[in-house]
């Protein structure tokens, strides 16, 4: 598939989305997905190969949460190929991104996103959650880990009144059940992201007031 017909089919559910994106972000995020799919050749940092599923369940997946964000800076956890990072930071070029993975090799597609699309409002981190530092007024985990677990490794990476979104295929009832005594659900939103089949749902959690 051709950029012109990924252009139409990024239109069509921006569109759906109720989405409008600032400047040149649409065409950006045409190049963020041609680099994607460059480096996935010898990287292999996403299983999905098809541009037009990437344009879906990359971008589109990415973007259906971009009402939800609020704050001026963002952090996204377990980033791997920066999902949900890159596609919102392109949507609010005016918020802080910094997005944080383990991996080196994603780390390094990473910053060669940054460096080529530009991305002046990003930066990259190659470290453990655990180990990171400093205040986010949100953050982003999209199929990293458990509720529990990504709070219990990085909660402490979330500003006073800020929000944490994470993303998840089914409604996670059990995952519901076990958070931590310090966090409290505010919301859970179905989303419903263009040609992609599959429930998809956000679960926006807050820090219990002390």
């Amino acid at each position: 598939m051709g950029r012109e017909q990924l252009s139409r089919q990024l239109d069509a559910g921006l569109t759906a989305l109720g989405l409008e994106l600032p400047g040149a972000a649409r065409e950006r995020l045409l190049d963020y997905q041609a680099l994607l799919e460059r480096w996935n050749k010898a990287y292999n940092l996403t299983a999905i190969r098809d541009p037009a599923q990437q344009v879906a369940r990359h971008l589109l997946d990415s973007l259906s949460i971009a009402p939800y964000i609020s704050g001026d800076s963002l952090l996204d956890i377990g980033s791997g190929a920066g999902l949900p990072g890159i596609p919102l930071a392109l949507a609010a070029p005016e918020r802080a991104v910094c997005l944080l993975d383990t991996n080196g090799k994603k780390a390094r597609f990473l910053r060669e996103a940054v460096r080529s699309l530009p991305l002046p409002n990003v930066q990259v981190k190659q470290q453990r959650v655990e180990q990171a530092e400093g205040q986010y007024q949100c953050i982003t985990a999209r199929a990293f880990a458990s509720l529990a677990d990504m709070l219990a490794w990085g909660g402490h990476l979330l500003a006073p009144g800020g929000t944490w979104l994470a993303m998840k295929g089914r409604q996670p009832d059990a995952e519901l059940t076990a958070l931590p005594d310090t966090f409290a659900v505010r919301d859970i939103h179905t989303l419903r992201v263009p040609d992609v089949d599959g429930e998809r749902h956000l679960v926006v959690l807050e820090r219990r007031a002390a």
